[in-house]
């Protein structure tokens, strides 16, 4: 089941792409950085400095829709990732996806945001690639940031731009290994605007100055696959229900207070496992796998498209696995102003645990 969060955002584009007078730009970024060390598992396949190169194909809004000019007039597009890691062991990564761009400071700093999926050259294999702990699967997921100062139409309509990125690639433990590998560093790029005019009248629709709404009542069923830190081990359901209220505070913003409930099959297998092969710790077989946590969050609004971070901490966790907190972040997509599905990762710092795919109802 390889659906990952890129149709959200896609979702999103075409939303906001049914008028045709968005002007198209296209971009070249070129990457040089460091692998993040978030594991012990990773020390061995940091021999040098990942390089890579982005392409990005763009177009600017106008304030056609309320929501651009809310947002001060981003770009949205696509973007193809290449990505050498400069190590045989992990070899090479290629990501395709979609992405938005925001633009402060008198459009000269801009912040890119991207979802996309990614395959390597290198996965695991128990035979042939055994040290790989960080891609347990040949696809998986891409997030990118992107943070830049941008000149324009320097010279016509090319400019430049420099700045610093960060990249991640994971598949959301589908499958193990996934340690997954995080790189940031400095990048130098080259933009092209197709747009022959000097300066661009926006005529916008005025954005909401006002925003009010009464608490909403939100429940929330998530579901997909996993598997447990035993590789091999096969792939097991999950079933995640979160029952929160949220309360806009304005135009954008939302924040969250709710409570999570998890049934987590690979976790209940695990349980077994660690009871036979490690019978010294005297695990009890039948030790209760299902977890509750509380969790506080916030959804950012865009257009139909939100963003939705989550941090929360479990109060019910019989077997203790992983660290007793836990993050989320995710796309959602309203179909109706009460309905929608969503897609999030859910993790424990910076080790994955699983891709929730999700349907809802804010009532």
């Amino acid at each position: 089941m390889r659906i990952y969060l890129w149709p959200f955002l896609l979702l999103g584009f075409l939303a906001s792409a049914q008028q045709r007078v968005d002007s198209p730009t296209v971009e070249v970024h070129f990457l040089r950085g460091n692998v993040l060390p978030h594991s012990p598992e990773l020390y061995h396949l940091i021999t040098g400095h990942p390089e890579g190169v982005m392409l990005h194909y763009a177009r600017k809004t106008y304030g056609n829709e309320e929501w651009q000019t809310a947002y001060n007039f981003p770009d949205y597009g696509f973007y193809f990732l290449y990505e050498d890691f400069k190590n045989e062991i992990l070899g090479k990564n290629y990501a395709l996806g979609a992405n938005y761009k925001f633009y402060f400071l008198n459009r000269h700093l801009t912040l890119q945001v991207g979802q996309g999926i990614a395959m390597t050259t290198h996965p695991y294999d128990k035979y042939t690639n055994s040290k790989n702990r960080a891609f347990g699967s040949k696809y998986m997921g891409n997030t990118n940031f992107v943070l830049n100062y941008k000149k324009e139409k320097i010279l016509g309509g090319l400019g430049l731009e420099a700045g610093l990125f960060f990249t991640h690639f994971s598949n959301g433990r589908t499958k193990s290994p996934n340690s997954g590998i995080n790189t940031y560093g400095i990048n130098l790029g080259l933009n092209y605007d197709f747009e022959t005019k000097t300066s661009t009248r926006r005529d916008s629709i005025v954005p909401m100055k006002q925003f009010s709404e009464p608490i909403k009542f939100n429940a929330v069923f998530r579901y997909g696959f996993n598997e447990s830190q035993v590789i091999g081990s096969g792939q097991k359901p999950f079933y995640h229900v979160g029952i929160y209220v949220d309360k806009r505070i304005n135009r954008k913003s939302a924040l969250q207070f709710g409570v999570d409930y998890f049934a987590t099959h690979s976790i209940k297998e695990y349980i077994k496992y660690r009871s036979i092969a490690y019978s010294y710790e005297h695990v009890d077989p039948d030790t209760d796998y299902r977890r509750i946590g509380l969790f506080v969050g916030h959804e950012l609004f865009i257009n139909k498209l939100s963003i939705e971070t989550q941090v929360g901490y479990y109060i019910y966790r019989p077997f203790e696995l992983d660290k007793p907190y836990y993050d989320r972040l995710g796309f959602k997509y309203y179909w109706t102003p009460k309905l929608y599905s969503g897609v999030a990762v859910k993790t424990h710092g910076f080790l994955a645990e699983a891709i929730e795919y999700g349907v809802g109802v804010r009532l």
